[in-house]
This record gives structure tokens, C-alpha cells and sequence, in this order.
């Protein structure tokens, strides 16, 4: 397969044949210059704020020539207009495009290729490859679908090294079908350079700010619970985050600049992904590789920097000193010793500082470096696979933190504590640790922030400690937010409400089961049109389905109100009346009982043609969606209750041609003379326990048969038994008050097998 990938690749590449390299004069900061290609998808910009030893360089990569994206083992490779699939590990895939453009065939000076790299891959590794690499559990919810990794080879490569004030363009020179790429980009580059700077945009937020995904008490009892798994000795420390989003508008780029010029730090990076972007303050190195020789950049420990000389003095030396965080950083320093030492030469890995004090703009960090000597034959993607995700911010040990995050955190983390940066194709590699990173896709910037959960760690300190460390990208909107939308409102059981804080409990059986109804009233300019017709449908299905009386309501005031609350009596607007069955069956009831309204643009507004075009659906009503378990379930809700109000258990349901199909929770066999029968329906259940039944059933030497069955082939079989995965199999007794052949043991006999 790695022979495959790699041919494909060389296929849809090409190859590297030569390097050309130049000092150049920008003649304006590197961030102008960059910002001229920040629109461009496949852009990526890695500045080095301040004075630190890792802040030397600032790197530009863009208009990439290939594109390598995946998520979890569907990897896409793109180049020009050719895209290979292949369904692979995305770390394997990563190698391959590594291999297969490494520059180790090129002829260069003997001072080697420019430092740190000539060309390679700029990108992320999104901290959701953890589960590539271990066996976790995925009970979060991974909301933005985003890639897993996502890497970029630009044709332009630009440098600056802040310690010789130089700068250096970098540009590989392919070839693809006898063609060179090299004048082209070079035209491309100069064009750019000449051309007129962009217009900064504005950046916009939305007027309430960011909203957590935890609420406090929540994010507090999450870090109870991670202290109880530290007394219980699962784990010594967890790395504990609550995400914030809020509404974005505007130049993600400017947002990138505004950030560094507040509080510029070593690993900043803006990615544009094309459909998402991506802006990083991040402080922290996660893997750094020259050759064979490597690092590693824990950080642990944080404090605020103080308002005066003196204060910001005490606090520095108070986190030098304080014994919980160097216990916090000798023990991440060690897991990544353990990580780094799995790639490298025996002997070689060694702490090369510990606790050392670092300064930033706005916090105090405690920092150690790890290095170490890669054994011969292991590469960057060898290290990555060892020490992925990294330790400091996931904890220890990593495996059982990384269960313990799933449980507790309600979304994948997707960029945060993943890792952003470039891996070269001559050996060299930069990560950073995806901290302090947000996310800009469709409309939304989203970020995380966290911290290390200790035993003696206190609840409420450790969710202050995420809110100040957020605060550098929150602060950032003070003055640039947008305007506040207008609210909607919702009439819910007699009370009007904001859309946004209308609940309907998760019993309820309208949500379970889609047990409900609603009526569409047209309102125009608070006129409800044919309202009484509505009304009545309306209470006749409530008769019909609910087997009660309706409320007594005036709908028209109702109406009034709502309408009236979302600012629309001098327009046309769209009301919804409906109800749900709430999980109650006598009184008091619990429906859940609900008026909305919003503006109403007719169809035929925007069409260029005044009609309405129709297509034959190919489903007959049958339903389709019984191939399916819908939260529509309410036919077979309905047909089990009909059958207990019948004195039976369960409800047959039959095809429109009279022909059996299931019961209402579970699957029907027939068994007769060794021979298994499966009722066929052109729409039901594929049933597990029914697959694994009848599995079970032909290793017993029984024949499985597909075919029609009519209700009165019940009673010639052998035997009956329904199954689903919570009772196995169980035998049928009769229908419709008729005895059916009695069963034999054959349905203990399977359960004893299968549960």
C-alpha cells in the first residue's frame, strides 16, 4: 500500500528537480508582506514574537502546489487538478508524501539545505489523530467535522531571520509532464510583491460574547470528578477545557495581526484552510527537529504578570518556587522523556533545562527542554507517532487522561492541543502545541482553554485560571463588536420566552418519539388567515392522537403576542402552532405546548419562473424511513400502545399488501423443517440481534431464507420468536388471540450463545 501511495503521489506531483533560493528586501514588515497572501487558501504564516531562543524565525508559505487532507483514514492528496483517495492512516499517508518529495537526490552546497527548511509541508495535526494512533473511547461530539490533519506544500517559501535581520525566498522547482513550474511562481511572486498592499478588513463579534460549552458548575463538578480519579489512582494529573465560540465577521488575518501586536509570542501561526482558518498565539514548542537531533518544550505552571515592578517580580518568584507546579512539570518532563525516548538513541535523551522562568506579555511560564538523538532509520513522522498528542497538554498518564477528557469535555477538540508548524522535506521539523488557537469556520470563531487538574487543585481557581488565559483572544472584540441581533421569541406554555432559552425536557415523547403535531397560519399585518380552520384541525388531531380534550385558548391573542414580541404586525409573517405529548399520561400534563413566528418571504419571490416544478417521488408511503430508527417513531409507538390496549405485547405490523414485515420494537423469524424464513419488506429494520441470530442459526446447520410471509403462515410454522438487542430472542404464543405452535428450547438455547 505505501508503494501505491507513493507512486500515485510522485504521479500527481511530480518532482522536485531543483531549488531556487534568493535573499530579497520586503521593504515593509513581515507581517505586511504577508497579509499580501493571507487570502489565498493553503496559507500559512509563522511569526516569532519576542526575544526567546525558539522566536528566531518568521516563515511565509503559499500557493501550494499540493494539498494533503484526511480525517480518520480517508485521505485526499491534491495537486493541480488531479486528487488521489486512498483509505489509509493518515501518519503512513504523511510519510509517503514525505518520502516521496524528499530533496535527498538534490545536489546543494556543502553548508546543506537553508535553515530551518527549504520546502516541505505546512499545516496541523488536529489533537483528534489520538485516536489513530490508541484504542480510546469517542463519546464527545465532534460537531465541526473538520479534517484530522491537514497539510499544505507551498510553491513559495519565504524566511526572515529576525537574529540577522535577513530574508530569504525559497522556491522548489518542479516538474510535471516535462513542464517546470519555477517561472511561473516566480512571475507569480514579483507580480504580488509589485502589486498595491491589501486594504486592511475589520473584524467583528457578536455583542454578548463568547459562550462556554460548560456551564460553571458543570466545568466545577468536571474537575471534582477528575480529582476523584486521582485519589482512585487512575492518573496524576488531567488537562481539563471548556470551549467558547461566539458569532465572527470579518478579515481573519487582521484578527491574526491585532493578536500579535498585543501579545506576540514564540509559535504564533495563521492557516488559511481555505473553508476554515485557523489563528494561533500559541507559546509553547511541541517538537522541534534538525537532522537527528530533537526537542521538546513543556510548559507547565502559570502566572499573570503584575501591575507594578514589584508585584510582577513576587509573582515570577512565586512560580519558581511553588512546589506544586515543579511537581506538574517533573512529571510531564518525564512522560516525554518516556515518549521521545521510544524514537531516540539509548542514552541521548536528557533534560537540558528545567523550570526555567520564561516572561510573556501578559503571564509568567515555567518551561523545560528535553532533547534527545533520533536513532538511525527513525524519521519525523516515527517521532510525531511517539509523542503525539503531546504530554504537557494532556496529562498522565497520557492513555488514561485521554479516556478521561473524552468523558468529561462534550466536544472533540478538534485544533486545540493538536499541533501547528511545518515538517521540511530534508529533515527538519517545527511544531508548536495548539494552544491558545482558534478556529473561524462558517461564521463562528471557536477556541478552547484549560489547565492541569492536580489533586489539591481547587474548582473554582482552576476555572478562573481558563477564563484568564482566554482573555488575550476575548479582550481582542472590546470595541469591535457587531451589533446584537434581534431576538426571536417563543410562546411556551403560557409564557413568552427567548427562542434560545425554550426547553423541551429530553422524556418528553415528542422528542423520543416525534409524538406531536403542529399547524403553519399565514399572519398578515396580524390578521391570522382562516384561523378557525386551523384551530379545528388542529384540537381534531389532538382528539385523535392525544385521546383528550384540547385546551381552551384564545389562539388569536396568543398569536397576537408572539407576533407583537418579534416586531412583525406590519408584515407578513409565518406562526407555528405545535404541541408535543409530553411523557405524562394523566393529568396534570406536561405537553410541551408552543407558538413561534418569523417573517415569511412567499416562494415565488426570488424564482425566475411563477411556478412551482414537481418530481415523482419514487417511495411509495410505505415509508422509507423504516429502513431506518428515526426519532420519527411514533407509528410504531402508537401500534405498541394499541396492543396493549388489545391485552397483547406487542403489535404485527404488516406491508401495504397485507404481507408481514416486524412487530413494533423488534424483528419476526419463522422456523421450520431446519429452515429459518425472514419475512421480506421492501422497507424494514435491518435488525443486529437478528443478523447474529440467524449467523447462529446456519452454523447450526439451519437454512436462512429471505421470502414473502403471510400473517396466516404463522400458524403452519414449527415455531415463531421475535428479536432485538435488548431481549435476544424470544418465542410468539399466539396471534390475535389464536394459539400458534408451541416453541421448543431452541430460543434458550440461542440466548445462552448470544447474551
Amino acid at each position: 500500500m505505501a508503494g501505491y501511495k507513493m507512486d500515485e503521489i510522485k504521479k500527481i506531483a511530480g518532482k522536485i528537480t531543483g531549488m531556487h533560493v534568493e535573499p530579497i528586501d520586503l521593504g515593509e514588515s513581515f507581517i505586511d508582506f504577508s497579509a499580501r497572501f493571507a487570502a489565498m487558501a493553503g496559507t500559512t504564516v509563522l511569526l516569532s514574537g519576542g526575544d526567546l531562543d525558539c522566536a528566531r524565525y518568521h516563515i511565509l508559505g503559499a500557493k501550494p502546489w499540493l494539498t494533503f487532507r484526511g480525517r480518520n483514514r480517508k485521505m485526499t492528496i491534491t495537486s493541480a487538478d488531479q486528487t488521489v483517495e486512498v483509505n489509509a492512516d493518515p501518519f503512513d499517508t504523511l510519510r509517503s508524501i514525505i518520502n516521496a518529495l524528499h530533496l535527498n537526490d538534490l545536489d546543494w552546497d556543502q553548508s546543506g539545505w537553508p535553515q530551518p527548511l527549504a520546502a516541505g509541508l505546512f499545516g496541523y495535526l488536529s489533537y483528534d489523530l489520538k485516536d489513530v494512533l490508541e484504542k480510546l473511547p469517542r463519546t464527545s461530539v465532534d460537531d465541526l467535522r473538520l479534517p484530522h490533519i491537514c497539510f499544505f506544500a507551498p510553491s513559495i517559501i519565504v524566511v526572515h531571520d529576525k537574529s540577522t535581520d535577513s530574508t530569504r525566498l525559497c522556491i522548489p522547482a518542479r516538474n510535471l509532464a516535462g513542464q517546470s513550474s519555477l517561472d511561473d511562481d516566480l512571475n507569480f511572486f514579483k507580480q504580488l510583491l509589485a502589486g498595491e498592499p491589501p486594504q486592511k478588513g475589520s473584524f467583528s463579534g457578536e455583542a454578548a460574547g463568547f459562550k462556554s460549552n460548560f456551564k460553571k458548575s458543570n466545568y466545577l463538578h468536571a474537575v471534582e470528578t477528575i480529582k476523584e480519579y486521582i485519589a482512585a489512582g487512575d492518573v496524576y494529573q488531567v488537562n481539563m477545557s471548556q470551549r467558547f465560540e461566539m458569532d465572527f465577521e470579518g478579515d481573519t488575518f487582521n484578527l491574526f495581526t491585532k493578536l500579535y501586536a498585543n501579545n506576540p509570542a514564540p509559535f504564533f501561526a495563521y492557516i488559511n484552510a481555505g473553508d476554515h482558518q485557523l489563528v494561533s498565539t500559541s507559546p509553547e514548542r511541541f517538537l522541534l527537529q534538525t537532522g537527528d537531533r530533537i526537542e521538546t518544550r513543556p510548559i507547565k505552571g502559570t502566572r499573570p504578570r503584575g501591575k507594578t515592578p514589584a508585584q510582577d517580580e513576587q509573582l515570577g518568584r512565586e512560580l519558581k518556587q511553588s512546589k506544586k507546579d515543579d511537581a506538574e512539570l517533573s512529571m510531564i518532563v518525564d512522560l516525554l522523556r518516556n515518549d521521545i525516548g521510544k524514537v531516540c538513541r539509548a542514552g541521548s535523551v536528557r533534560v537540558a533545562e528545567h523550570k526555567r522562568l520564561e516572561a510573556y506579555q501578559n503571564v509568567y511560564h515555567l518551561v523545560s527542554i528535553v532533547a534527545g538523538i533520533l536513532d538511525p532509520g527513525r524519521d519525523a513522522v516515527d517521532l510525531l507517532k511517539a509523542a503525539f498528542p503531546g504530554g504537557s497538554i494532556t496529562g498522565c498518564p497520557k492513555i488514561r487522561t485521554m479516556e478521561i477528557i473524552d468523558e468529561l469535555e462534550p466536544h472533540r477538540r478538534h485544533i486545540y492541543t493538536g499541533s501547528i508548524g511545518y515538517i521540511s522535506f530534508h529533515d527538519t521539523m517545527d511544531l508548536s502545541i495548539a494552544i491558545r488557537t482558534a478556529t473561524i469556520y462558517n461564521d463562528k470563531i471557536i477556541f478552547s482553554v484549560g489547565g492541569g487538574i492536580v489533586f489539591d487543585s481547587d474548582p473554582l481557581d482552576e476555572y478562573e485560571e481558563t477564563i484568564h488565559k482566554g482573555r488575550t483572544l476575548m479582550e481582542v472584540f472590546m470595541g469591535q463588536e457587531k451589533k446584537a441581533s434581534k431576538k426571536s421569541y417563543v410562546w411556551i406554555n403560557g409564557s413568552l420566552e427567548p427562542q434560545e432559552q425554550a426547553v423541551i425536557p429530553i422524556t418528553d415523547l415528542g422528542l423520543q418519539y416525534g409524538y406531536g403535531f403542529f399547524e403553519t397560519i399565514r399572519v398578515d399585518h396580524g390578521n391570522p388567515k382562516h384561523l378557525d380552520a386551523h384551530i379545528d384541525r388542529f384540537y381534531q388531531t389532538w382528539k385523535h392522537l392525544f385521546a383528550e380534550e384540547p385546551p381552551d385558548l384564545t389562539w388569536h391573542d396568543i398569536i397576537n403576542q408572539v407576533v407583537e414580541k418579534n416586531g412583525l404586525r406590519n408584515t407578513i409573517a409565518a406562526v407555528k402552532i405545535m404541541v408535543t405529548r409530553g411523557d405524562r399520561q394523566d393529568p396534570p400534563y406536561n405537553h410541551a405546548l408552543v407558538v413561534t413566528a418569523r417573517p415569511y418571504t412567499h416562494r415565488l419571490t426570488d424564482k425566475q419562473e411563477p411556478g412551482l416544478n414537481l418530481a415523482t417521488y419514487p417511495h411509495a408511503r410505505q415509508t422509507p424511513l423504516a429502513d431506518h430508527k428515526t426519532l420519527n417513531y411514533l407509528y410504531y409507538f402508537l401500534a405498541g400502545k394499541w396492543a396493549l390496549s388489545q391485552n397483547a405485547d406487542e403489535a404485527l405490523i404488516l406491508n401495504p399488501d397485507n404481507t408481514v414485515s416486524e412487530t413494533n420494537t423488534a424483528n419476526i423469524l419463522l422456523i421450520k423443517d431446519k429452515t429459518v424464513i425472514r419475512p421480506a419488506s421492501l422497507h424494514v429494520l435491518p435488525g443486529i440481534m437478528e443478523t447474529v441470530v440467524c449467523k447462529l442459526l446456519s452454523v447450526w446447520d439451519y437454512k436462512v431464507e429471505q421470502r414473502i410471509v403471510k400473517p396466516e403462515d404463522l400458524f403452519t410454522a414449527d415455531e415463531i420468536m421475535v428479536t432485538n438487542a435488548l431481549i435476544g430472542a424470544v418465542p410468539v404464543l399466539s396471534l390475535d388471540d389464536h394459539k400458534l405452535p408451541q416453541p421448543s428450547n431452541l430460543w434458550q438455547k440461542i440466548n445462552k450463545e448470544i447474551l
